[in-house]
């Protein structure tokens, strides 16, 4: 990804296409451009974008189907529809289904700059966050099963003596455990522990 961003642009009109190319690249993104959700789903894999700029009346495949085909795949990229003003309700209920946000033609560049910022804000978030929860989800795999007996009993709020009695194991182990539970998961508390565990939803 770019540092301010990276936008893809989907729209079978050439000017529209050029003219927000231009917009975006005067601002700072990066942008890629296809004519058709057809050739978008011609790539091999999904693209490194952090916004896509989706047009809802296209030849071919328009933007709808397109969006409901990326909700299929599980894409976490953040859509944006370009509408006219009679696909509003179009638009409100790809909103329903998970997209970010829609513009009506004409629409200011203000508004499209701002509603763009937003949802490259929001996925980067989310990037960040599905790469923690990757990290912590790693962490927790290495674990041996006595480890985790331990984790799962601390973030419960047992202390070392409670967890001995409870796993029939002397206070010195759960210790010893409970050490290598905190080195391995990377965590430099308790309450640290319990949000991954959470973040694991460990604690349902």
């Amino acid at each position: 990804m770019s540092g301010k961003g990276s936008i893809c642009i989907i729209d079978d009109d050439d000017a529209v296409r050029e003219s927000l190319r231009i917009l975006l690249f005067a601002e700072g993104y990066q942008s890629c451009q296809f004519e058709s959700a057809d050739e978008f789903l011609m790539l091999e894999s999904e693209p490194e974008v952090d916004v896509i700029l989706l047009d809802i009346r296209m030849p071919g495949m328009d933007g709808m189907a397109l969006h409901r085909k990326l909700v299929e795949r599980g894409s976490r990229i953040p859509v944006i529809f370009i509408t006219g003003h009679g696909d509003i309700p179009l638009a409100v209920a790809a909103i329903q289904r998970g997209a970010f946000d829609f513009l009506t033609k004409p629409f200011e560049d203000g508004e499209l700059l701002s509603k763009i910022d937003a949802a490259v804000s929001q996925h980067r978030t989310l990037v960040r966050e599905l790469g923690l929860l990757e990290q912590v989800q790693e962490h927790y795999a290495s674990l041996t099963a006595r480890e985790t007996d331990v984790m799962l009993n601390i973030v419960s709020g047992l202390s070392n003596k409670r967890v001995a009695n409870k796993l029939n194991i002397s206070p010195r182990t759960v210790e010893i455990h409970r050490a290598r539970v905190m080195e391995k998961m990377e965590a430099d508390s308790v309450a640290s522990l319990v949000r991954m565990a959470s973040m694991l939803h460990l604690d349902d």
